[in-house]
């Protein structure tokens, strides 16, 4: 359980250092869920912009 405790997965441990620390900036429920919402988003963008390519992304958003 110690190990499984240090582990932190990927995409969590980059949104967190994206946010420069473990707290959200809005308050309420509501707020706090667009705030992550959007950190996921950029965070999908970027891996999409690094995996297949800006020109696979154009013709996705294309069809």
């Amino acid at each position: 359980m110690r190990i499984r405790r240090q582990t932190v997965e990927h995409p969590f441990g980059t949104l967190k250092s994206w946010m420069g620390s473990t707290h959200f900036q809005m308050k309420t429920l509501k707020h706090v869920r667009t705030e992550a919402s959007l950190h996921i988003l950029a965070y999908n963008f970027k891996r999409l912009v690094a995996i297949p390519g800006v020109p696979a992304m154009i013709a996705a958003i294309q069809t």
